[in-house]
């Protein structure tokens, strides 16, 4: 498994409204990031302070200048739904993730335990039976 190149997908198709947000998240950001509460509303999230819609994209998602790279401008106080992805390997290649190589493909019990290895300190181990 390759490292993340910062290709986007994974914001770019849950950006919208497949995103959600704890209320205490939520609560969260009303008292510490106004800038990010204010794309709240109703407990939905990415909603557009103008005109009360849900927003496409995420509104903190920024491509940079003259790459096919994304940033996150409220990384660290990202909801948990984005913390958490990708949850397991079947995600991943739904999502066309560039951070899958062949052998991931070949091996997917072994690439999910790498995958969980990585993602050890951003998410809750995923259960498996």
């Amino acid at each position: 498994m390759k490292d993340c190149n910062q290709c986007g997908k994974c914001c770019t198709r849950y950006g919208g409204g497949d995103l959600t947000a704890t209320s205490a998240e939520i609560d969260w950001w009303e008292e510490n990031r106004p800038e990010i509460f204010n794309y709240t509303s109703g407990g939905k999230i990415w909603v557009s302070p103008i005109t009360g819609k849900t927003m496409a994209r995420c509104p903190w998602l920024r491509k940079l200048p003259g790459q096919s790279k994304y940033i996150c401008r409220i990384y660290f106080d990202r909801p948990d739904d984005c913390k958490h992805y990708p949850v397991d390997i079947d995600q991943m290649v739904r999502d066309d993730c560039e951070m899958l190589e062949p052998r991931d493909l070949a091996q997917p019990k072994r690439a999910q335990e790498k995958l969980d290895l990585i993602m050890a300190d951003s998410r809750p181990p995923v259960s498996r039976r």
